[in-house]
């Protein structure tokens, strides 16, 4: 594929020492199909050589020709502020602060930052030992030459230091680092990603909180106008100017309003409750905190750039190209078993029967010992093991282009409804205007008798739905251009920005620490 090439490894080391095992090397590779030269531009290591792989980019956003969308490079760095919402604008620190996800997938990034330790330390020689003994030695009386033996009885004293070193000569344990501080770097883009997903769905919790209470305060506005249709059609019908079904109608039609109520209460607590959740602390009425608010307005533009730009902003598609690195470099720690294992062990130390004598030079002793193994009758395993890598390598492009297209989609999406949503709210605002005064209207006409309640009634159930629908339309601008901001990665940026929280809005954070059992006593 054009993103990725073979590549065949050549002798480098000159040391007399290990002339036999290179030269059974360098005749591993001569079969090969692949330039040497290459060996030695990766840097004396096998395998691929990792090249970001290609991935299908629009040209231009769909509706690229609204004058609403701007071109204009935007980092989106606190995108939130645009609501100019203090109260939401707090609730994103606190849960940029607080956030239990956040948390653990900051200590995943630890982990990894101490798994690239772990593999560069493997370079360096793998096995290294110090050691010390002392032992008193009783001989059999029946060994062979026992009478030439002077001493049945014998100390024993000895110290030393050994290592045992595979050389990183076809670059298997560089390749290893390669992959640990790719896995490394995703693992930070995935943190990213989390924040960008955590501010996101702050914001719409926080915005589907406010449409609910929006919509059970039209409710209960509706409520007070069809209470006084009830209070007329009643005194209309004692006076013997209409008949009882116009009561009965307007007790139903009241009744059913008042039942919405207790419904969207319900869903605006299940969002503070998921606020609660993304802020990292246990429910509770956050209105007491943040008190009443309406829907965020959001503006009526938006800049998003290019598409091309998602490739190198999202931190999920930079997270899945990561990981397709970390995919590549195993492709070469499995080729590199292919070939010889080159190590050198050696180890100095000293042996003496008596503690005096045992720092003596005479005592020392010493070894040196170069050597090389070659899994010549595994290759089946071994070449089905990097077959197997190439294959995770190769589904690992296809997760990073098929993130690349969802996150164009997402984008698109985002705006759709967010310019879509705006052009409806238009058209519904003149007809919320025209339903009110129809609403006036018709009470005058009814009270004068000129009409019947089945028109109040019609104009009073249009005038809950259209209320409600613009109400929907507004959160739909909001939910569109936060759906938007989102798609286009923006926000991650808080942890290195920081941000400072108002005391009306700060919550309790979650422990770090758990609390101990009660009765536990303190260690020593």
């Amino acid at each position: 594929m054009p993103f990725r090439k073979w590549d065949c490894p050549m002798s480098f080391f000159r040391s007399s020492a290990l002339v036999f095992p290179l030269f059974m090397g360098f005749l591993a590779l001569a079969p090969g199909c692949t330039p040497l030269t290459d060996y030695y531009a990766n840097g004396f290591k096998v395998g691929p050589q990792y090249s970001r792989p290609p991935a299908p980019v629009a040209d231009d956003w769909i509706d690229n020709s609204d004058k609403r969308i701007l071109k204009d490079p935007d980092e989106h760095r606190k995108w939130w502020t645009v609501f100019n919402d203090t109260n939401l604008d707090n609730l994103i620190c606190s849960a940029s602060n607080q956030n239990l996800k956040v948390r653990e997938a900051g200590y995943r990034v630890l982990a990894s930052r101490a798994e690239l330790a772990i593999a560069i330390g493997r370079i360096m020689p793998q096995q290294q030992f110090v050691q010390g003994s002392f032992s008193q030695n009783a001989l059999s009386i029946e060994v062979a030459n026992r009478q030439f033996i002077p001493q049945n009885f014998y100390p024993q004293f000895n110290y030393g230091l050994g290592i045992a070193w595979e050389l990183d000569f076809w670059g298997k344990y560089r390749r290893t680092v390669e992959s640990a501080a790719n896995n490394l770097d995703a693992n930070i883009e995935e943190f990213d990603d989390f924040m960008v997903l955590l501010l996101a769905d702050v914001v719409e919790a926080y915005t589907r909180m406010r449409y609910f209470e929006r919509v059970v305060d039209l409710l209960k506005e509706n409520i007070e106008f069809q209470k006084i249709s009830l209070t007329i059609a009643t005194a209309r019908f004692k006076g013997g100017l209409a008949s009882e079904l116009d009561v009965d109608q307007g007790q139903s039609d009241l009744s059913f309003t008042e039942s919405q109520v207790p419904l969207f209460q319900r869903l605006a607590r299940l969002e503070n409750n998921r606020l609660c959740l993304l802020l990292g602390i246990s429910p509770e009425d956050l209105e007491k905190k943040i008190g009443p608010g309406k829907i965020p307005v959001a503006p009526k533009t938006v800049a998003v750039g290019i598409p091309a730009e998602l490739i190198t902003r999202r931190p999920d598609v930079r997270k899945v190209e990561r990981e397709a690195a970390a995919e590549c470099a195993r492709i070469g720690v499995a080729t590199a078993d292919l070939y010889p294992h080159i190590s050198l062990d050696g180890a100095i130390g000293a042996n003496s029967m008596t503690w005096n004598n045992l720092f003596n030079p005479k005592a020392m002793y010493g070894s040196i010992a170069p050597g090389f193994r070659w899994n010549v009758l595994n290759y089946g395993r071994l070449i089905n093991h990097v077959r197997l890598q190439d294959a995770k390598f190769q589904a690992a492009v296809a997760r990073y282009q098929n993130t690349v297209v969802t996150a164009g989609k997402e984008v698109e999406d985002g705006l759709a409804e967010f310019l879509r949503a705006q052009e409806q709210t238009a058209e519904m605002e003149k007809s919320v205007t025209a339903i009110r005064k129809a609403g006036d209207l018709v009470i005058v006409q009814y009270r004068a008798g000129t009409t019947d309640f089945n028109r109040v009634s019609l104009v009073q159930e249009k005038r809950v739905s259209r209320e409600l629908e613009l109400a929907q339309a507004q959160f739909y601008i909001a939910e569109g251009l936060v759906k938007t901001y989102k798609a286009l990665g923006g926000g991650w940026q808080i942890r290195l920005d920081g941000c400072s929280l108002a005391e009306s809005i700060k919550l309790d954070p979650p422990k770090k620490e758990l609390p101990k059992p009660e009765g536990a006593k303190e260690s020593p």
